[in-house]
């Protein structure tokens, strides 16, 4: 099986540029899945239904997230649907609105999507992701033939640890959250592929996404400030393609993914 996982992305023209790039990545890579991370997808934090269906309709099959997913009220409606193809961190209070995994149908095969948060350097006060993980595998122990988890998370200590704590237990532990592309892809001894972080798909100049002078005035200055995304047409697009083998849920390749669009117009670099 086939999959390409795209990174954080980040407001209209990571949305817009992703539009445009879809088709050619297909064509190149012919993936049975194609997943990405959208907390950012609403001017930079949130989803709304609109910046959603934006993407689903550009052609992800499936859309993780994760510390910002409550940042848009309308959320809540996507996430109470549970046909709607969307999914919050799994280590969140289970009481909250939807879900942090899903299986899907790719032809005879089942693929185990989850979502977990880190908890080193967030605010929040989530479940152990480790012991989360443990009991969504045991509960899909003999239902999934690939399973494939988003790990969004702060520190590259945590995530790594988890690569190596459930390494021949899932098939891939993609990184998120950090937006920046680690060069650590690789598949870890018991055949589970990792990577440290995937990226982000977000204006090239900037930093993480936003404009360069405003979080600069942040540093500068320690005053509070509003999240504004960079306005630049030049977006890359962060990625990785996976290979996994569906008979015994084992990865056989991992490869970075990176693009260069200009959404202004269907150049690509």
């Amino acid at each position: 099986m086939k999959i390409i996982f795209f990174g954080d992305i980040v407001g209209r023209p990571g949305r817009e540029a992703l539009a445009k790039i879809i088709s050619q990545l297909k064509k190149e890579f012919k993936p049975d899945l194609i997943v990405a991370n959208g907390e950012n997808l609403a001017h930079g934090k949130g989803i709304t239904k609109k910046s959603f269906e934006e993407v689903i309709g550009a052609g992800i099959d499936l859309v993780t997230s994760g510390d910002h997913i409550w940042a848009q009220k309308e959320v809540i409606g996507l996430l109470e649907d549970k046909d709607i193809p969307l999914l919050r961190p799994a280590n969140y209070p289970p009481s909250l609105p939807g879900n942090g995994y899903k299986i899907l149908e790719i032809g005879a095969r089942r693929v185990l999507v989850i979502n977990l948060m880190g908890r080193v350097f967030f605010n929040q006060n989530l479940d152990c992701p480790f012991r989360k993980a443990d009991e969504i595998l045991e509960e899909f122990k003999e239902r999934a033939d690939v399973v494939i988890v988003d790990f969004h998370a702060e520190a590259t200590s945590e995530k790594k640890a988890l690569g190596c704590y459930l390494d021949g237990r899932v098939s891939a532990i993609l990184g998120t959250h950090t937006h920046v592309p680690t060069s650590d892809g690789q598949i870890l001894p018991e055949s589970t592929a990792y990577i440290s972080d995937v990226g982000m798909v977000g204006v090239k100049n900037s930093i993480l996404g936003a404009k360069k002078e405003v979080t600069l005035h942040h540093f500068l200055t320690q005053m509070p400030f509003k999240y504004e995304i960079a306005e630049d047409s030049l977006v890359e697009a962060d990625g990785v393609f996976i290979e996994i083998d569906t008979s015994t849920g084992k990865a056989l390749k991992i490869e970075n993914i990176q693009r260069l669009i200009n959404y202004n117009n269907s150049g690509l670099f």
